[in-house]
């Protein structure tokens, strides 16, 4: 029989709209082409994926305390696009796509129409520049593998193969962070209850060793190829070790509480619009709608765990609640749109989404403006590469001491130490190196690096030791190359002295 042509074009413009979606976050996104520098650890991964591909391994190379996964992700981006920050940038915008294609399958998954779906995908691209999130962050990078997770886990069709293809994905998603660990706990949750409810535990259990041991394999395969390395040691003791003690740290409640607080205000829309559906949950117009939220709700449970569990608060902890905020904010547009216009309840429900993203952008565009026009102009990092690479001979190296470890990326210089990132090395956190940190600082000065550079806004964050070292070593070996003037204070760039 064929299609009435009102169903037929309603296909097509579906079509359309899901083949535009990447430009759509694209056109949100961007702004993160802009700058060098949007996240610290950003940064890091920038690094460790660049000396990766030239031989120099992560944690035994570049140290993290984080798994292998995101340099590993960022490097096959400079495979497939070349080693430049917009490489990095544009797999940022990739990772937000694919992340509104799997929230769109998992409203189609749960009976939910089409403009919900796309409505929850505009609403997470649109956040997602917020709280650090225009960098190709962890939680950008393992968002749609998640998302496609548990759209498995909710999809019908044979139990095993979703089980296995949930795993899969959970366990890259666990190579990139653990902290995926509690969402990964709700998609199996939610594919095994069917078997609980008929109590059928030898099912259960088979399916939950299956389960686990596909997410483990990842990780356990990382393990392995260090351990023929000769390099487990170092890489259990930074990617197993180091976060417990991480976590154990923690922040003060006013810290949390501060970051939390300021965390609610970028999220405002979504909060809104998200508290929308469990208020109206008796009054939702029809059976999906009340199926999403409740998900959705149980969902943002869930990533509040994930966000808690390292203790530290960090602005780009909380865009792993984007997701399920995305998904009931779109619940919230469509029960608020059908209540005031039932008729055109989609267009209704899809503008105001459009129109919740694009303030959003322009908020971040607000700000930008308010710095100048010349938001293309190379930034202090771009232009402290510059001036380094004038002059660096082959061979020398330079010390970032407590500024952005992007600054090696964009240089030609030789890594000075295998510790980049300032708050491992001279910072607060460098109990977690599993080293002597002063050592390794007095040596790195020792051998005279060619450059220094010292950011003078975090000069009271390093320890009082290596403030003294760096004090001492500049004032007797070092000249003022430069300084440059961000928002949060001045960068210097030290020159080594010539000698007589």
């Amino acid at each position: 029989m064929t299609e009435p042509p009102h169903a037929q074009t309603g296909r097509r413009a579906w079509i359309a709209a899901l083949l535009l979606l990447p430009l759509l976050v694209a056109g949100l996104r961007w702004a993160s082409f802009l700058p060098s520098v949007i996240d610290w650890d950003e940064s890091l991964y920038i690094l460790q994926a660049r000396e990766w591909l030239r031989g120099n391994w992560p944690i035994t190379g570049v140290w993290d305390m984080h798994p292998v996964g995101a340099p590993a992700v960022i490097a096959l981006a400079f495979m497939a696009f070349g080693e430049s920050i917009a490489a990095v940038r544009l797999l940022g915008v990739i990772c937000v796509a694919a992340t509104g294609y799997a929230l769109i399958a998992l409203v189609r998954v749960m009976g939910g129409g089409r403009a919900p779906g796309f409505a929850a995908a505009a609403l997470y691209a649109g956040h997602s520049i917020l709280l650090g999130g225009l960098s190709s962050n962890t939680e950008i990078l393992f968002a749609p593998l998640v998302v496609s997770a548990l759209a498995l886990a909710l999809a019908g069709g044979p139990p095993w193969p979703r089980l296995l293809g949930m795993g899969g994905l959970i366990g890259i998603a666990l190579v990139i962070k653990p902290v995926v660990a509690p969402e990964g706990c709700l998609a199996f949750a939610l594919l095994a209850w069917p078997w609980l409810r008929a109590r059928r535990w030898r099912s259960l259990a088979l399916a939950a060793l299956a389960y686990l041991g596909m997410c483990l394999a990842p990780t356990a395969l990382a393990g392995a190829v260090y351990a023929l390395r000769g390099e487990f040691a170092e890489w259990a003791e930074a990617t197993l070790l180091a976060p417990f003690v991480y976590a154990a740290a923690g922040v003060t409640l006013e810290t949390a509480l501060y970051r939390i607080v300021t965390a609610a205000l970028a999220l405002r829309w979504l909060l809104v619009l998200g508290l929308l559906p469990p208020l109206l949950l008796l009054r939702l117009p029809d059976a999906a709608l009340r199926r999403l939220a409740l998900f959705g709700l149980g969902w943002l449970l869930v990533g509040v765990l994930a966000v808690t569990a390292p203790g530290h608060f960090f602005p780009h902890y909380f865009l792993i609640l984007l997701p399920p905020l995305s998904l009931l904010a779109a619940v919230g547009l469509f029960a608020a749109a059908r209540l005031l216009a039932e008729r055109r309840a989609a267009p209704l429900a899809l503008g105001l989404a459009a129109l919740v993203a694009l303030d959003i952008v322009g908020g971040d565009l607000q700000a930008r403006l308010s710095r100048g026009f010349a938001m293309g102009t190379p930034d202090a990092p771009r232009r402290i590469a510059a001036i380094v690479n004038d002059e660096l001979r082959p061979g020398e190296a330079i010390f970032v001491a407590n500024y952005q470890p992007v600054v090696y990326f964009l240089t030609r210089a030789a890594l000075p130490t295998r510790f980049p990132f300032p708050v491992h090395l001279t910072g607060s956190f460098g109990s977690l190196a599993g080293v002597d940190t002063d050592a390794e600082v007095a040596r790195i000065l020792a051998a005279r690096p060619r450059f220094i550079v010292l950011d003078r806004s975090e000069w009271f964050s390093m320890r009082p030791s290596a403030m003294a070292m760096l004090t001492e070593a500049i004032e007797e070996h070092y000249e003022l190359a430069a300084s440059f003037v961000e928002e949060r204070g001045t960068v210097e760039l030290y020159r080594l002295l010539e000698p007589d």
